[in-house]
């Protein structure tokens, strides 16, 4: 029983997908059957079972820890998923999708992403990023008779598997180095041995960063970023673009500021361009876009330049920082997506920018709604993302990286361009005669109501979180 503890957050989502896919197979075939409540009882359980384990600090088998930071990531991830699982409920009637399927490969996802916050051994982080990344493949495709989701899936498959091998090969070259896969292992053979540091540590250090700069959309690794996001049912793309994220932030995080931390001198720098890449690059082609999921989705990429700051900075502003950008960009771009899905049809699928035009006459309090997220993205205070941002470029300040929060506060500026772009079409321009808005779910708006309160929340009284936060992070240290 005490090994069970540590995992029991992630088995209650495990058990909540099966019985998912169990209940599916004995719905009739008109019968309407309310899967996504099994979705949400498990994910409850879970933020109920992350509670109770809140500074027990346990550990299962021994690759598994329980701590705060893992705890903290937890909850990150059980707010996406309800989220999502509030919002997908239209999205499902709509694009007739399968809803058992849907649901279940959801919870696995989660599941797996719990596991790899947790998991203190690379192998175990491996198997969990393979969970993980197989689940959110098949909803990447999972509308099976359209044409770009099917191609989406499929390059986001060929090149994760890609990336799976490269870190693979990082975990294979490390156990070479140190005979061992398990973090504190790693960490006490790289402090205490001074013929660690070699071209063979390089090597294992450099595949494992590429590894995690895939899964974060790191530039130049982010290639698959921009057509799997527009390829994918939307409320599955605000989904993977925020609990992917998460989830390999925390692993990096756990990897790369604890075990390797004393090879620092070898990774910042080169960490220090791929940031610098990264917000350049998710900033200056965000601009060019006409579709917003392309456009949100290099927005997301722009912002994982932002998080590999705070890990570029290392001390402890930048660590906690790290745990609440994670926060407040879950709930604001889970909300932006959330919105374009719910104002999406079968004939229109709220692809392009133009679409937006005139949304405050025809719906205004979604036009209201997407006017918030899209300020929290850009960093308007006062918006969860401001406060988040502001702790990520005081961080890199603290430790004299001017230049990185030059590069970051300035493509801040930029990408307000197109976020406001947006907001200029929902207000100032007449709306398209021949669209009609589809019919919005009392259930859809209150989620959406609730992340948006939140995303206030976090900007006004920020203290309480950032606090929980730097607690959090300091389990792992």
């Amino acid at each position: 029983m005490d090994n069970l503890q540590a995992i029991m957050p992630m088995l209650i989502v495990t058990l909540a997908a099966a019985a998912t896919m169990l209940a599916e197979s004995f719905r009739l075939k008109d019968e309407r059957m309310p899967l996504g409540g099994l979705g949400l009882i498990g994910l409850v359980g879970a933020a109920a079972a992350s509670i109770l384990l809140w500074n027990r600090n346990t550990t299962s088998f021994g690759v598994v820890q329980s701590d705060n930071f893992a705890l903290f990531i937890n909850f990150v991830l059980v707010a996406v998923g309800i989220l999502t699982i509030l919002l997908s409920s239209q999205v499902i009637d709509r694009e007739e999708l399968p809803a058992g399927e849907y649901y279940s490969l959801v919870l696995f996802s989660i599941a797996g992403m719990m596991l790899m916050a947790a998991a203190t051994d690379l192998l175990l982080i491996f198997l969990a990023l393979e969970v993980m990344s197989l689940a959110v493949y098949v909803l990447t495709g999972i509308r099976r008779t359209d044409a770009a989701g099917t191609e989406a899936a499929f390059k986001y498959f060929l090149l994760g598997a890609f990336s799976s091998a490269f870190f693979l090969y990082g975990v294979a070259f490390t156990y070479a180095i140190v005979h061992s896969t398990r973090l504190e292992a790693v960490a006490l053979a790289v402090a205490g041995r001074s013929d660690v540091s070699g071209p063979l540590t390089w090597l294992a250090v450099g595949l494992l960063l590429v590894g995690f700069a895939f899964k974060v959309s790191a530039v130049p690794f982010h290639m698959w970023t921009p057509d799997a996001y527009e390829g994918a049912p939307t409320v599955v793309t605000g989904f993977m673009s925020t609990g992917v994220k998460a989830a390999a932030f925390a692993a990096f995080v756990r990897v790369f500021l604890s075990s390797f931390e004393p090879l620092r001198g070898e990774w910042v720098t080169v960490l220090s361009w791929i940031a610098v890449a990264t917000m350049v690059v998710g900033t200056v082609v965000g601009v060019a876009q006409s579709n917003v999921k392309r456009m949100l989705a290099y927005s997301s990429i722009a912002h994982a330049g932002y998080l590999l700051v705070g890990i570029i900075a290392g001390n402890a502003s930048g660590k906690s920082a790290i745990l609440f950008y994670l926060l407040a960009y879950a709930l604001t771009n889970v909300g932006a997506f959330g919105v374009t899905a719910l104002l999406a049809t079968r004939e229109r699928p709220r692809g392009d920018l133009a679409d937006f035009a005139g949304l405050w006459h025809s719906r205004p309090v979604m036009a209201a709604l997407m006017t918030i997220f899209l300020l929290s993205l850009g960093g308007f205070p006062p918006t969860a993302g401001f406060v988040a941002k502001w702790y990520v470029f005081g961080a890199a300040v603290q430790e004299q990286l001017y230049g990185l929060a030059i590069i970051g506060v300035l493509t801040s500026v930029v990408s307000v361009f197109y976020y406001l772009r947006i907001v200029v079409l929902m207000y100032m321009t007449d709306s398209r005669a021949e669209y009609e808005p589809p019919r919005l779910t009392a259930t859809g708006l209150a989620t959406l109501g609730v992340a948006a309160a939140t995303v206030f929340y976090l900007g006004v009284l920020p203290a309480r979180v950032i606090e929980l936060a730097t607690r959090s992070i300091d389990t792992i240290f």
